[in-house]
């Protein structure tokens, strides 16, 4: 359990040492009745009374503090002197509310103000921590907006040095954001709302429970403690109902039983659907086996499509190549072919130039000799060759003999080679030709 204060904090053999974060410096310009210059209170950071006649300002310097360090809306304003009503506010700090005046027409009092909306008003306050060697400056800025009614405008200031009213919160002219502006560059942190500041400030002094700023509220105006235990119990110890916790506490078990309830029926539920969830796996997989199955078998024509379209392609290239090939060599045998028949005309102008045209009206078989390698045919000579036996026929009147046997026309003859070479299987062809020109009659 850890002590509510710290050893460091009671010991007295350092009287010097101030601990925490303490007030050094308070100033207030146009708060209250502290109008038109800057009020300095130096507290060096201890302990002050402040004295003085009724209405000399006491309860106000109180109530600058509380309102550096309060929300407005919580501030029961001069608390200190007794006041039992809400006799002030914050538009009555800011305006200088010194007096009041009654209306002898319509019997009214109305407070008579030290300012109007061309002035503004500014509290700040210097802390510092001497053991951590840190000091922090919380300032308010204030001006009115409408005399008759509603609160003040108003910004709220968080540095990390030690600042004050004449030096950083003058001259900046009429306008609230030239003011925002320079200190902003100046280091200082701007909130607009007082919840930012007060997380803010709350953090650098050092203070963590909100509870701790609600026992200041209770404790910074009070006057007497009637009873301490009262006191203890209604400022220092946070409000317990004991009757409703033990009611959360009972809800709160019954809940945690129905839901324990409800884990051990799900518990069941679940054992007894293992089964069907191992069910239903088992037909995701076959499902997804069958599903595979289907797409191959959808695929199996494409695939054969294209095996049977590469088997073509390639069966195509290779007919492509012997095309190819056949075509030169058809190219070929037309040149032989071309050539052979220059050939033939060649032969047939030799032989008709060595008289091979009286061939045709000889009546024997020309017999041709084969001559030397590299020379040509020749016909054997007259003398060699004895003429067939014409056989004679009577022939009846009025008959005629059978006309002769016509050559060949010259384009069917076959092609003799000059000089022994002959084309391949002509040696027969031209054996048949001469004996068929043999027997040619004229």
């Amino acid at each position: 359990m850890s002590p509510l204060f710290s050893l460091i904090d009671l010991d007295d053999g350092l009287p010097d040492r101030l601990s925490g974060s303490r007030l050094q410096r308070l100033e207030v310009f146009n708060w209250g009745t502290f109008d038109q210059k800057v009020w300095s209170f130096e507290l060096g950071g201890r302990n002050a009374l402040l004295t003085g006649d009724i209405g000399s300002g006491k309860s106000t310097l109180v109530d600058a503090i509380t309102t550096l360090l309060l929300p407005a809306n919580k501030i029961s304003y001069n608390k200190a002197a007794g006041a039992e009503t809400r006799e002030r506010d914050l538009r009555s700090y800011v305006q200088g509310h010194y007096k009041s005046e009654r209306n002898e027409t319509t019997g009214v009092s109305r407070p008579v103000p030290l300012r109007d909306t061309q002035h503004f008003s500014v509290i700040l306050g210097v802390f510092a921590n001497t053991g951590y060697a840190t000091t922090v400056t919380l300032a308010q800025v204030f001006r009115t907006k409408d005399m008759g009614s509603g609160q003040p405008e108003r910004f709220f200031v968080v540095a990390d040095s030690d600042q004050s009213i004449a030096k950083d919160f003058s001259e900046f002219g009429t306008e609230f954001n030239s003011l925002k502006r320079r200190l902003r560059d100046g280091g200082a942190r701007v909130y607009d709302s007082f919840p930012e500041y007060g997380r803010d400030f709350r953090r650098r002094l050092g203070i963590e429970s909100e509870q701790a700023m609600e026992l200041f509220h209770q404790t910074v105006s009070m006057k007497a403690v009637d009873n301490l235990n009262d006191f203890v119990r209604s400022h220092m110890l946070e409000p317990f109902d004991a009757k409703s916790h033990i009611a959360s506490l009972i809800e709160h078990f019954d809940n945690l039983t129905q839901a324990h309830d409800a884990v051990l029926r799900a518990r069941a539920q679940l054992e007894l659907l293992q089964p069907l969830v191992a069910d239903l796996d088992s037909y995701d997989q076959i499902s997804s086996e069958r599903a595979t199955v289907e797409h191959q078998l959808a695929a199996l024509p494409l695939y054969f499509a294209d095996r049977t379209r590469r088997a073509l392609l390639s069966e195509l290239e290779a007919l492509a190549v012997q095309l190819h090939d056949l075509s030169q060599e058809l190219e070929s045998v037309e040149v032989s072919v071309r050539d052979l028949r220059g050939t033939e005309a060649q032969l047939n102008l030799q032989i008709a130039g060595i008289g091979g045209d009286r061939l045709a009206d000889d009546h024997g078989p020309v017999r041709l000799r084969r001559g030397p390698p590299g020379r040509r045919l020749v016909p054997r000579p007259a003398l060699e060759r004895a003429p067939p036996a014409r056989p004679r026929l009577r022939l009846r009147a009025g008959h005629r003999p059978p006309p002769p046997p016509q050559a060949p026309p010259h384009h069917l003859r076959p092609p003799l080679v000059a000089n022994g070479n002959q084309a391949p299987g002509t040696t027969g062809r031209l054996a048949r030709a001469a004996s068929i020109r043999s027997c040619a009659r004229s």
